[in-house]
């Protein structure tokens, strides 16, 4: 697929090539190569939900922090699809001790951007799915309804779970207080899984909103080995509270619920889900 109007008065050249690219689900992502020997990132859909690419670049831009991680930039927004600079790709697991200590501070200092209450000043979108961002004073409650509860209203996470495993759910949520030490609603990713995560060090496709730092972790983790590097660069700018590692696999119940909503019970998402829910 090429579209030359996707460049069209960029100043980039003609577009000559358009490679594909993997990962994500809300998307087709290529790599277009132009006559001038520049490239940029793409990202088009053929029916994008409302919105979409205008949320997807609001978030970037919210996450221009001045120490914190590099986002591209937002070329060409426009309803079904959206141009970005090249950041590059590699693999993750290719990268240095440096570079994860570097990650670690970057996303320190991006998570000492705050505000007064949970949320976000409007919705955007996770992956393919609306999430709300209410503005909300108590962090437990914003939580428990708008990244957890709110998976139920979805047929295929209230299809493939039991209704024992729903009121378990139920149940954590109406005990985070319990469970989860108070946080400063901190400036997130919000889809922090390692595919967003790029070596430059980079991010990109933001979900982004107010929340709490150690859910950004706890898909870091829960979507890989990091190396504690990482961590440590990260707490010798913004430290954890004890315990922190402890709480990772059950604030990555978010996660596993947004992975079922999306694609169902292809990964086993039900089992891991009954897993974390079991102990509570």
């Amino acid at each position: 697929m090429l579209t030359p109007s996707w460049l069209d008065g960029l100043d980039l050249g003609d577009p000559v090539s358009c490679d594909p690219l993997e990962g994500g689900v809300a998307n087709k992502t290529y790599r277009v190569r132009t006559t001038l020997g520049r490239t940029a990132i793409v990202k088009t859909h053929d029916d994008p939900p409302a919105g979409l690419y205008e949320l997807e670049a609001d978030g970037l831009n919210a996450l221009r922090v001045p120490g914190g991680f590099v986002v591209p930039e937002v070329l060409r927004v426009a309803a079904d699809f959206l141009v970005l600079s090249d950041l590059g790709s590699a693999v993750l697991a290719d990268q240095s001790v440096e570079f994860w200590r570097d990650a670690g501070r970057r996303l320190a200092i991006q998570h000492q951007q705050t505000s007064d209450k949970f949320g976000y000043h409007q919705d955007n979108y996770l992956g393919l799915l609306p999430q709300r961002n209410p503005w909300t004073s108590d962090g437990h409650a914003f939580f428990a309804e708008h990244r957890l509860l709110r998976f139920l209203e979805v047929p295929r996470c209230y299809d493939a779970l039991p209704a024992t495993d729903r009121r378990r759910l139920e149940r954590v949520a109406s005990r985070l207080s319990d469970l989860v030490p108070e946080q400063p609603p901190s400036l997130l990713h919000g889809d922090l899984w390692h595919g967003n995560l790029l070596p430059t060090p980079a991010l990109i496709d933001p979900a982004v909103y107010y929340g709490w730092p150690e859910a950004e972790l706890s898909m870091l983790i829960g979507c890989g080995n990091i190396p504690d590097p990482f961590y440590t660069a990260y707490e010798e700018l913004h430290p954890l509270a004890e315990g922190w590692r402890s709480r990772m696999p059950l604030l990555h119940l978010r996660e596993h619920l947004a992975v079922l909503a999306h694609f169902g019970n292809t990964h086993n998402t039900t089992a891991k889900i009954q897993e974390i829910l079991k102990p509570h």
